[in-house]
Order: structure tokens, then C-alpha cells, then sequence
């Protein structure tokens, strides 16, 4: 086996494309879009790399077959807080086999070594948490977009290889066809009502108070959080960039606190359900077939992140949010379920708000650890 750098479009082509081969027998499989992936490494796209490096490889097997591949990053803003430097490690695929799996292990641990790191986490993104983080173990159905998919053999290759849980990550389901509890509905209904609270939906056209609104909350009601690193309006500016073409304002909400930010949530209509059949390609068939799929809508739809400042948790604002976003969903009559991805298992007042709206379990994934 061979373990060869990706440097150019040849091998850049071969890392997207080693999926279809290792995926090849399983339905649940959604292939990303090959435009997201190839985003992580490009300097000019990501962020990140002005504050860190990257870099990825593939291996083959004798016959030349490309078999498995891995990436390995520091993100210099975030590597030192830890007790040992610690780099990350992403994009990880590999055949049944422990001994390729334990190879492009190593490459990311030597590489990272070289870089005066001395942990890795993994597998996680170059970038935010929201997309392309953590190792699914347990929940193996379609996912929605920019969550891991991955074989339930490679939980097994993480663990003989030493590395530990360093937290779950919990996704759960609610079912829009049902109504909220009781109880959430009732407290929900009287917080909406506060004179003192307002409540608006996104807006293209105030696209910058909203970014700044949702940044100031969140780097507030986030900031206690271990190894929490504030994030930067540049980043938010082009998540909402990446966003847009499948936004639906009216699922991004605010609630103020007369007039301050306060607490808000992020939901898209689930893009996988667009993208399950175009292969990761976006030319101009497949354009044409997402358009299609994104005009007659979709059954699905995910919460990307929510957020609270810290004065006004446990006020119920996150349960007028939901309240507020019903008034527009329910109606509407297409979206079948809410998927709540995800949240950490250290963040027991969101996974309490899971529970209050009668959430299901759907999915679990782990940050992993492996100290060297």
C-alpha cells in the first residue's frame, strides 16, 4: 500500500471520488456535493487556512486502486487551548481493513507531529462544527446535509487505533406531523406573548444585522463552553453565503429582548433530500435536477445551531422561537420532520430543550481523541 499527497487535480479527483467504491452496497449513503468538500481546501474559500494549515493524501492499494484517504489540520486559534496541542484529523475513508485504516492514521499523526502537535481529535472539519464533524456510531439512515456518514466498521478502527470519546453528539428527530407536548406549547406561548420580546425571521436585505446579531449572541452564550473560540463575522458572512441558493428566510429566527439579540435558531430545508442522486456533481444536469427537487420541496428539514446569551437562558426564548417558526411550517403543509443536529452531550440546557418539544433520538456521533 501507498500513501500519496493530494497535489494536484488528479489526486484531488481520486480523494472525492474513493467513496463511490467503499459505499458502493449502501443505501443510506448520501455523497456530498464535491464543490463542499474541495471548499475546505481551498485557501481562497476557507477561512481557516488564515489562521491554520492542511493537508490530505489518498492511499492505494498494489493493484493501484485507490482504497481509503484522510486529512490532517491545525487550526492554530483553537490547537493550544487543549492541556497537549492538539491538531484535528477529517475526510477519513477506508476499506474493511484495519491495517490501510491504521496507516492513514499514522500519516495524519506524523504529519501533525511534525507540526509540534501532540493529540489529534477526529474526525472533524476544517472548519465549523456544523458540517463534516464527528464519527456516526450509532443511527446509520440517510443523513441530512453536511452531517457524517460513515460505516459502522469504523468505529472499531478508531478505538484499536486508541483513540477515546472525547464527547457524543447527539441528533434528534421531531416529528412536524404531531403536535408540540402540552406543556412546551403552553410555556412556549406565554413567553411569545412578553411585551417585553420580539421576534423577527432572517432577511436577505438586512442580511448584515442579522449576521451580526446571530454572532453576538452566540459568541455570549457559547463563550463558558470548553475550548469555545469566539466566531468571526467573515465566517458567518459565508455560511449564509453557502446557504443562500437553498435558504428559506422564514426558517431563521430572532427573538429581542427589548430590542437586544437574544437567542436565535438556524434551520434549513434538508439539501441531501436535493443531492441524493447527483453524485456529488453540480454541472449543468444536475442544476437542473436540484432546481427541480428544490421547487417541489422537501419532506425534511435541519437545524443547523441555536443559541441563547447567557442572561436570558432558561427563559423559555428557545421554545418561542419554535412556536414562531410552527406558525409558518405548519401551515405550509411539506416539511414532515425537524432534525436538531447536533447537540454535545456536555450541553445539558439544549438537550433539555430537545426533550421539551418531544424529540426523538436519531443519531449519535463521537469526537474522538487519541493522545500521542
Amino acid at each position: 500500500m501507498k500513501v500519496i499527497i493530494v497535489n494536484d487535480s488528479k489526486t484531488a479527483k481520486e480523494f472525492l471520488n474513493v467513496v463511490n467504491s467503499i459505499y458502493k452496497y449502501d443505501e443510506s449513503f448520501i455523497r456530498p456535493l464535491d464543490q463542499d468538500i474541495e471548499k475546505v481546501f481551498d485557501p481562497s474559500r476557507n477561512p481557516f487556512f488564515k489562521h491554520g494549515k492542511c493537508v490530505r493524501w489518498i492511499l492505494k492499494d498494489n493493484t493501484n486502486n485507490t482504497i481509503g484517504r484522510v486529512a490532517a489540520f491545525i487550526n492554530e486559534k483553537k490547537a493550544f487551548n487543549y492541556e497537549q496541542p492538539t491538531g484535528g484529523m477529517g475526510f477519513f475513508e477506508c476499506i474493511n481493513d484495519k491495517e490501510a485504516a491504521f496507516l492513514l492514521f499514522d500519516t495524519a499523526k506524523k504529519w501533525l507531529q511534525e507540526h509540534e502537535m501532540k493529540a489529534m481529535e477526529g474526525p472533524i472539519n476544517f472548519g465549523e462544527n456544523d458540517t463534516f464533524w464527528g464519527l456516526l456510531v450509532e443511527g446509520f439512515t440517510p443523513s441530512s446535509y453536511g452531517m457524517n456518514y460513515h460505516l459502522p466498521y469504523y468505529h472499531q478502527f478508531f478505538t484499536d487505533y486508541g483513540f477515546e470519546t472525547a464527547y457524543e453528539q447527539l441528533t434528534n428527530h421531531i416529528n412536524l406531523t404531531i403536535p408540540f407536548p402540552a406543556r412546551f406549547t403552553k410555556i412556549a406561548n406565554w413567553v411569545a406573548a412578553k411585551s417585553d420580546y420580539t421576534f423577527e425571521h432572517f432577511s436577505k436585505k438586512n442580511a448584515e444585522k442579522y449576521i451580526n446579531d446571530l454572532m453576538e449572541i452566540y459568541n455570549d452564550g457559547w463563550q463558558d463552553f470548553e475550548n469555545f473560540v469566539p466566531i468571526k463575522k467573515e465566517t458567518l458572512t459565508e455560511s449564509f453565503k453557502q446557504m443562500e441558493v437553498i435558504m428559506d428566510e422564514k426558517l431563521i429566527w430572532f427573538a429581542y429582548a427589548n430590542g437586544e439579540p437574544a437567542s436565535f435558531v438556524v434551520i434549513i430545508p434538508d439539501a441531501n433530500q436535493m443531492i441524493k442522486d447527483l453524485n456529488g456533481q453540480l454541472g449543468l444536469i444536475e442544476k437542473l435536477k436540484f432546481a427541480y427537487k428544490r421547487w417541489i420541496g422537501v419532506k425534511r428539514m435541519r437545524a443547523i445551531v441555536m443559541g441563547t446569551k447567557t442572561k436570558f437562558q432558561k427563559l423559555g426564548l428557545e421554545s418561542a422561537l419554535f412556536i414562531k417558526l410552527g406558525e409558518y411550517v405548519l401551515p405550509k403543509n411539506q416539511y414532515e420532520e425537524l432534525e436538531l443536529s447536533w447537540v454535545g452531550d456536555f450541553n445539558e440546557k439544549m438537550i433539555a430543550i430537545h426533550q421539551a418539544t418531544g424529540a426523538t433520538f436519531g443519531k449519535r456521533h463521537l469526537t474522538m481523541r487519541k493522545i500521542f
